[in-house]
């Protein structure tokens, strides 16, 4: 049996600079990574299985439409169609949130099959079903921090921000990606600064998706409010196309006290304090 983390993936920046012919969008971004998210598990079987558990299982779709066994029948029938696995979901982050749930737990679908068959995680074939399975899945494939451009899976490797204190906060809405993207302006509003460290990055960055997705669900601006006033945020911003908002701190203490009160405040919104690799 192996066992994979899907950790959330946060966009630091994303910046939108072009509708493409194909239906996707020009990006540039910032992808890293939290210590904590969802956890995948295979198991050689009899039987072919897929079950899911953790508090958000209910909200994972039907079986057949699920990017875990789209991702566990791409792997086998690209290197071991006889194989049979048992694959578990342990699902920890909301749906639809804008921090790579599916994606994540695709490629953690990916990386623990090629660890049970004694694959390289950069094997090129397994980047490629990685980039068939969406935009998103080859850099949680890779899972560490790096720039994206193109549909956002032309990948090259940035500095980390070296487990930085962060907390996420979802107000339990989900968003729809194409509807967020439907409704960005259009507007190239210029490239990401590759300059500096990837903190200053960032800050310098935009999320071009956060006005559109606040048009959709205003209450996203209610969690950016909450987040930038927290005392000790360095940065504060929505990831991916919403709804979930992240904040990052110089210290866990300032991380742990904007979490109580946001706790307090908003006892309904889903949080996790984490660290940003």
């Amino acid at each position: 049996m192996i066992a994979e983390t899907a950790p959330a993936k946060l966009n630091l920046a994303l910046h939108v600079r072009a509708r493409r012919a194909d239906g996707y969008h020009e990006l540039e971004t910032l992808f890293v990574f939290a210590r904590d998210g969802d956890r995948v598990t295979v198991a050689p079987a009899t039987t072919r299985s897929f079950a899911v558990t953790g508090p958000f299982a209910e909200a994972v779709g039907p079986a057949a439409d699920n990017l875990v066994t789209r991702a566990e029948a791409a792997f086998r029938q690209a290197f071991v169609p006889d194989a049979i696995h048992a694959v578990t979901l342990d699902k920890h982050l909301p749906v639809a949130s804008g921090i790579g749930g599916g994606s994540a737990d695709a490629a953690a679908t990916l990386r623990a099959l090629a660890r049970l068959h004694g694959l390289p995680v950069d094997t090129p074939r397994l980047l490629t079903i990685a980039a068939d399975l969406g935009a998103d899945v080859p850099a949680c494939l890779l899972g560490r921090p790096t720039f994206g451009r193109g549909r956002g899976d032309a990948l090259a490797p940035i500095a980390g921000l070296g487990d930085m204190p962060a907390l996420l906060v979802n107000p339990g809405v989900a968003v729809s990606t194409a509807q967020v993207f439907a409704h960005w302006d259009g507007v190239d509003r210029g490239a990401l600064d590759l300059t500096g460290t990837t903190l200053e990055r960032a800050r310098a960055g935009r999320n071009d998706l956060q006005p559109p997705a606040e048009a959709i669900a205003p209450v996203i601006g209610a969690v950016i409010s909450g987040l930038a006033a927290s005392p000790g945020a360095v940065l504060t911003r929505m990831s991916g196309s919403g709804a979930t908002c992240f904040a990052l701190f110089d210290d866990a203490a300032t991380r742990d006290s904007a979490a109580a009160a946001i706790a307090n405040a908003a006892p309904a919104w889903w949080l996790c304090p984490t660290t940003i690799s």
